[in-house]
């Protein structure tokens, strides 16, 4: 009767196990796809629906987790004017951490210089005008578009904003329902538990789609795109790793206390899915599961992630810098600080008409230039063949920006769980990664009036 405890408590960690293989499976995936990129090159690129099937499985999986994650997160909290409080801290922050992205950006590349003596070809030319995305909006047009055609379709077109607003209506409309809305909070988060039961499911494809998505950029850029620029891209990825970890790194330590390799460790399997499928998307709903389990309140989490993944795009800004001055170097005309300066704000304008743009980085480059500065574009076919390595250094900068964002906010707004934050990140409370939800986590939502609910995680 004594070895019947100990066999029960073993079963989870069998299933924690193969989730531990599954990670192991993506990196030798990785490796595979880049030795199947550099040996076979043509048939390589063949592969690219492998990888864009399983980022298109992640991405059909974010509207509803946000839905979710908001709806719960607003509907237990008692005053409406915290949700706000939230939504004020986010935006401003983002601002401010765009600039300094794009100062830092503006250092960088008028240290560097790297495009000083290439040569445009006609081809070069027509690739580069080809990166003009229609899709991309004027500041008036991208806020209106944030208002979905009808309920529904906030979640069929895979909006993030739209699904936002939506979620934000019907979380404030249940916290005005009072003890009315509980039973539909109780649904919602039954819905959630699915949702999330399903994106476990997903996962167990990731190292399929990180074969097919690394095999196909090696094998489109190959070693020759990569000789001919590498100062750029050696310069953008310590520009990123200096933001990461001495900005991002001084600001939460001086805010949160808390040491940026600790949480970056604790989000590693989110950098290595990022990584492998050159998405940040891909990691975001684990990035809400994660969040909440660390201890930060629900409505922190799902307010800032999402709005963060439009708005708080650090990695894309530094790239924008370095690669119009990359650009205006190649094509001999190199600009003054006083028309750096201009340009940049332009095209963090500009970034935020883009969001959710496929290919938003080189899209949003090609078609701010186009608007700002129109001679530039002749030269954004410069960094076609590796905008796709440069990529996995954005989407990794844009991630670590967004998970130390919501440990920021969470603190400011005082929606964390300190105590419960360090259990976390000293491994003593484990993500459960069978169900991508809190194993402690109660089963019941709380009510809107009642206090508790505002840090329904943190109760652990």
């Amino acid at each position: 009767m004594a070895s019947t405890p100990p066999t029960a408590s073993a079963a989870p960690a069998v299933k924690r196990d193969r989730t531990h293989y599954l990670y192991i499976a993506v990196i030798v995936a990785v490796a595979l796809g880049i030795a199947v990129g550099l040996i076979w090159p043509d048939a390589a690129v063949e592969l690219k629906p492998l990888g864009t099937g399983f980022v298109n499985l992640i991405k059909m999986m974010i509207s509803p987790i946000i839905f979710c994650t908001i709806v719960l997160g607003i509907g237990s909290v008692r005053k409406a004017a915290k949700v706000g409080a939230v939504g004020g801290f986010a935006l401003g922050y983002f601002l401010v951490m765009s600039l300094v992205a794009l100062a830092i950006g503006l250092v960088v590349g008028n240290i560097l210089h790297p495009g000083e003596g290439l040569h445009l070809t006609n081809a070069i030319k027509d690739a580069g005008h080809a990166q003009v995305s229609a899709d991309a909006l004027p500041p008036v047009d991208f806020v209106l578009s944030i208002i979905p055609v009808t309920f529904v379709s906030a979640f069929t077109e895979g909006q993030v904003l739209q699904t936002l607003l939506i979620a934000l209506l019907t979380g404030f409309a249940l916290q005005a329902m009072g003890r009315a809305g509980v039973p539909v909070l109780r649904g919602i988060e039954h819905i959630q538990r699915l949702v999330f039961r399903i994106l476990a499911m997903v996962m167990w494809a990731a190292p399929i789609g990180a074969f097919g998505a690394i095999a196909a950029v090696v094998g489109s850029a190959g070693l020759d795109a990569l000789k001919s620029l590498a100062v750029l891209m050696l310069g953008f990825y310590i520009t990123c790793v200096l933001f990461v970890f001495v900005v991002l790194g001084a600001l939460l330590r001086v805010v949160a206390g808390l040491n940026v390799f600790t949480l970056l460790k604790y989000l590693g399997r989110e950098f290595l899915l990022i990584l492998s499928t050159s998405s940040s998307e891909s990691a975001l709903p684990r990035l809400i599961a994660k969040m909440e389990h660390l201890g930060v309140s629900k409505p922190v989490v799902g307010i800032t992630v999402p709005t963060g993944y439009s708005f708080n795009l650090d990695g894309t800004m530094i790239y924008m810098t370095m690669a119009s001055l990359y650009i205006a170097d190649a094509l001999g005309t190199p600009l003054s600080v006083g028309e750096q300066i201009p340009l940049l704000l332009f095209l963090l304008l500009a970034s935020k008409g883009a969001a959710g743009v496929s290919g938003a980085g080189l899209a949003t480059l090609a078609g701010g230039l186009q608007s700002h500065k129109p001679a530039l574009v002749d030269g954004v076919g410069l960094v076609v063949g590796i905008d796709r390595f440069m990529s996995e250094a954005r989407a990794l900068t844009n991630f670590a920006g967004n998970a130390v964002a919501t440990v920021l906010i969470g603190t400011w707004t005082k929606e964390i769980d300190k105590e419960r934050v360090q259990e976390v990140l000293a491994g003593r409370l484990p993500f459960d990664e069978r169900t991508l939800l809190d194993e402690n986590e109660s089963a019941t939502p709380a009510e809107p009036s009642g206090d508790g609910g505002e840090r329904e995680l943190a109760k652990a």
